[in-house]
């Protein structure tokens, strides 16, 4: 199945040299990290487990996965990320293994083989949101565990990380995100059910920014994070 979206592939491969600029154009995603690597270590053991990072990007998390002594896979279809992501961890001295590839990709030869399989702020741009989550589900060895992250389809979203974010502060480019993509809490908690997995935890994230700072909330309108278990 091609559960893929062109456009949106293009779209981050035009920003592919500024991902690893802190203070560039994916500054959220830089900001957001400590945030997300706190959450996913919190449930779960990362050192000495296989990790597979789908749609890695320029790998600000695999790297960060790695560092914390995960055996990291990343993979994203948008070529020139993946490049980026591969200089940075050599540059860096980091081991992750990096494949131009989706999820469905694995399937065949690694269905059940990883004991982690993160999926962040990728829902929304792919066609079928709940086949990704079927996809990272086969790919998550019994027991394991699934983290999502996405943004609500929610007015107070839109507001916020559309309006607010790429149109008036500038801190996203503009585009990056299409209101009518966006995933409701409800959708992806029906999506991890049908998966067969169990969902453990939905936990809001609050960005603010001005002092570029990521925490914990328990609202859920715009951004959230999910944990699942296999």
């Amino acid at each position: 199945m091609n559960n893929l979206d062109e456009a949106e592939i293009e779209k981050f491969n035009a920003l592919a040299e500024s991902w690893w600029d802190p203070e560039g154009k994916f500054r959220p995603l830089h900001d957001m990290n400590p945030f997300r690597l706190d959450y996913i270590a919190h449930r779960t053991t990362i050192q000495g487990s296989r990790c597979l990072d789908v749609g890695c990007g320029g790998g600000i998390l695999s790297e960060a996965l790695a560092v914390r002594g995960g055996k990291v896979t990343g993979i994203d279809r948008a070529e020139k990320p993946l490049k980026v992501a591969q200089l940075h961890a050599d540059s860096s001295g980091i081991d992750v293994d990096y494949r131009l590839a989706a999820a469905e990709d694995l399937l065949s030869s690694e269905a059940e083989s990883y004991d982690m399989v993160t999926c962040l702020e990728l829902l929304e741009h792919v066609p079928d949101p709940a086949a990704l989550v079927q996809s990272c589900a086969d790919l998550t060895r019994p027991g394991g565990h699934l983290f999502f992250s996405t943004i609500n389809r929610d007015p107070r979203a839109w507001l916020l990380a559309i309006v607010g974010a790429e149109y008036l502060l500038n801190i996203l480019p503009r585009g990056t995100h299409d209101y009518a993509k966006l995933v409701k809490p409800s959708e992806l908690a029906a999506a991890v059910r049908q998966a067969g997995l169990s969902l453990e935890n939905l936990c809001g994230m609050r960005y603010n920014p001005f002092n570029h700072k990521a925490s914990a909330t328990k609202d859920l309108s715009v951004n959230y994070i999910a944990h699942a278990t296999k």
